[in-house]
């Protein structure tokens, strides 16, 4: 179970393609925007808002 290195590869081959190529950092990067736009949407659309 523990000598058989084909699991721990399988499981990390999408995550070593990412960093192998270079795209892994503009790919963390667009996710990261795209969760900090989200949560200040979130977050806008919690708040409360006074009207005139």
């Amino acid at each position: 179970m523990y000598s058989n290195p084909a699991a721990p590869a399988a499981a990390g081959v999408g995550a070593g393609t990412l960093a192998a190529t270079g795209a892994g950092d503009l790919f963390w990067f667009a996710l990261a925007a795209f969760a900090l736009v989200a949560l200040g949407l979130a977050v806008k659309r919690i708040v409360p808002v006074r009207t005139k």
